[in-house]
């Protein structure tokens, strides 16, 4: 499959963005100024156009553990009833504990990323201080100058609004950065600094252009991947997006395994299989931006927290319409609360608008739902779940036809149609 994977990545930065708003209270667009801040660093570093490609990837993600590694925290601890995750609650949290975890987490994620170029351990050592007294105690002679630039890169954007930054405040920070050196940060980091940023690159930030300004610089780069490295770049993203609730921990995942199943029942090529593979485990990723209190909600929504809560799909096209070449896989995904009868959501299609896949989509969404445990309920079982798609699709809601094969296959595995 075809896929510009650093459109992609800074696509869905913007969700992990969203994520890290809500439960750290930093200002959105982390990720993107983080990227923009190492890849000045690196173009005066001398790195070459696909090694600076797939650093400004690690930097986009660098913090893509987060969702993992606070649940997984607050679930054995502060959690044990499955409350909503709280911005107070992770206060609680030690943040040598957090540096340390989600650095290591977010390193064997990164892995996941078909990446061209030696990418190791850059998102591992991304909090490592200089003189060793970071998460991990490595010093700046056991890590790597990506690594350095990247949590130089880091910490500027955490401890400074450079969005709103004057040029007063800019000097002050030229100063922090070189009164840090050795310590906080490598030498040969903060020398990078100094040489690629001034104040007008600090400006540009705030006309809000980083994409622009990235694209530009390293140019589009779609490469052919192969079914293993899409499954796990979309594993990877379907992991993060069930992380963000308790209530949903393996719907992404389990709607990609199904709808690739369904995708051999139908006899489609292996190129269109692997798509609607990636479809499904994308289908989710606007919950990233819809916070855990109406998500995790255990009772009725109120009717704006169901409208916030719809705008997941359309969030989800937001999201993946960014990315280049995959715009079967975005009405696929898109759509998978669309009904039939034109009462379904984010554009209220109908039959005629929606196509065998979207159908098929949204069958899947429901079947996963139905019968996966969730921390307010037990998964229902295969028969009780079909019975009530039926139901559904006699109110013309679902593609009956789609559902009596889902029976077929969800229950014995069924050869192909």
């Amino acid at each position: 499959m075809k896929l510009d994977l650093t459109d992609m990545l800074y696509a869905l930065s913007f969700a992990l963005d969203k994520v890290e708003v809500e439960l750290l209270g930093v200002d959105t667009g982390h990720g993107k100024r983080v990227a923009y801040l190492a890849f000045l660093m690196g173009e005066e570093a001398g790195y070459q156009e696909e090694e600076l490609r797939d650093f400004i990837g690690c930097c986009l993600l660098h913090d893509n553990a987060l969702t993992e590694y606070i649940h997984e925290e607050l679930s054995n601890s502060l959690m044990p009833q499955h409350l909503s995750v709280k911005i107070s609650d992770i206060a609680n949290l030690k943040r040598s504990k957090m540096e340390h975890d989600h650095s290591v987490i977010g390193e064997q994620n990164i892995r996941l990323i078909p990446f061209r170029t030696d990418v190791k351990n850059i998102v591992l050592y991304h909090h490592e201080n200089a003189d060793g007294s970071g998460p991990l105690g490595m010093t700046v002679s056991e890590t790597t100058l990506k690594a350095q630039i990247l949590r130089l890169a880091d910490n500027i954007d955490t401890t400074s609004r450079l969005e709103i930054m004057t040029i007063t405040e800019f000097e002050e920070l030229r100063r922090y950065v070189q009164s840090e050196a050795g310590s906080l940060f490598s030498r040969e980091a903060v020398e990078l600094f100094l040489k690629a940023i001034d104040y007008d690159k600090i400006a540009f930030l705030q006309d809000n252009s980083i994409h622009a300004y990235l694209h530009e610089g390293l140019h589009n780069a779609i490469c052919d991947y192969s079914d293993e490295e899409i499954r796990n770049i979309a594993g990877l993203f379907a992991k993060i997006v069930d992380y963000k609730s308790e209530f949903t921990q393996e719907h992404s995942r389990g709607v990609a395994e199904k709808a690739e199943t369904m995708a051999h029942y139908y006899g489609f090529d292996a190129e269109k299989a692997i798509r609607f593979c990636f479809a499904g485990a994308m289908h989710d990723i606007g919950k990233l931006a819809v916070v855990n209190d109406i998500l995790e909600k255990p009772g009725k929504l109120t009717d704006n927290e169901f409208a916030e809560m719809k705008n997941h799909a359309a969030a989800t096209y937001y999201i993946l319409n960014q990315i280049k070449e995959i715009s079967d896989i975005v009405k696929w995904a898109s759509n998978h609360h669309e009904k039939l009868n034109g009462t379904g959501y984010p554009q209220g299609l109908t039959a005629d608008d929606l196509s065998f896949e979207e159908r098929l989509m949204a069958c899947i969404d429901i079947y996963q739902a139905l019968t996966e445990k969730r921390p307010y309920k037990d998964g229902m079982s295969h028969e009780k779940s079909i019975s009530i798609m039926l139901d559904m699709a006699h109110r013309n809601e679902l593609d009956e036809s789609i559902v009596q094969d889902m029976a077929i296959v969800m229950s014995n595995n069924a050869p192909r149609k």
